[in-house]
């Protein structure tokens, strides 16, 4: 008993200390975005942080990495958003703070779960940031750049989701999820919209919501097919219907405002 005692006491002391460097971490990020006038000491930092990816045998570095990519990608585009809406903003510091809640979320809730749920929603929120952060940062960059900072958050997006599923054919599969994004990089890139948020003075690329919502009708899709052996129509067709029609929505009524005013 006083063994199990003290585990339990282990584990806890060891939670807390996990939540502490994670809260830290973000914090710390905070700091340097506010007093520092550059990312790239905030983006040192997040690379800094990830060191266990790569304390185990050199044989083990590539799957560390592509288990450990999206997680890369929320914390850069962290950075990314914290540094943009405090140059774009007279709400910088509220909008920094709110980044940094829902960044230690991700780091202490989301993060750390295993669920086939949480797994996925883990690629979405990738697939969401990483998008946004793009966008957002990328004005005037080449279009060579976009399409394939595109392609790299589809293929880990979509490589990180496909795991939690028997699957055969894993890699062509996430190469095919890294041609979709880059297709749509390439078109919204010469189709840049972004709509005004309420309140605040910040503004989410119209791209953002439709790869959300693309990413939810595929799985949808492809999760009844995994757990039927074929595509359920009704379990499919009010996400395809939903999908479509927000598609649809934002591009016919929604589409007059240029990220360039960004």
């Amino acid at each position: 008993m006083k063994f199990l005692k003290l585990l339990r006491r282990r584990s806890v002391l060891s939670e807390l200390v996990y939540v502490g460097l994670n809260v830290g971490l973000a914090i710390a990020v905070l700091i340097i975005v506010r007093t520092v006038e550059s990312p790239i000491p905030a983006f040192i930092l997040v690379a800094l942080s990830k060191w266990r990816v790569f304390a185990v045998r050199p044989r083990y570095w590539l799957a560390n990495i592509q288990t450990n990519f999206v997680d890369f990608i929320v914390s850069i585009s962290v950075v990314v958003l914290m540094y943009s809406v405090g140059v774009s903003s007279s709400y910088a510091f509220a909008l920094q703070i709110l980044i940094v809640v829902l960044y230690i979320a991700w780091l202490v809730y989301l993060k750390p779960r295993s669920s086939k749920r949480s797994v996925v929603s883990q690629a979405w929120t990738a697939l969401i940031i990483g998008t946004t952060a793009l966008f957002v940062s990328s004005f005037g960059w080449p279009i060579e750049l976009i399409v394939i900072g595109m392609a790299v958050i589809g293929y880990v997006a979509g490589r990180h989701a496909l795991t939690q599923f028997e699957e055969d054919h894993l890699q062509f599969l996430s190469l095919m999820c890294a041609l979709i994004m880059a297709q749509i990089g390439w078109v919204f890139y010469h189709w840049v919209i972004a709509y005004s948020l309420p309140v605040v003075e910040a503004r989410i690329p119209q791209v953002t919501v439709i790869v959300a919502v693309v990413f939810f009708a595929f799985y949808k899709v492809y999760d009844s097919y995994k757990r039927h052996n074929r595509v359920e129509p009704a379990e499919v067709v009010m996400p395809i219907l939903f999908s479509l029609g927000i598609v649809l929505t934002l591009m016919v009524f929604f589409s007059a405002i240029p990220i360039g005013t960004l």
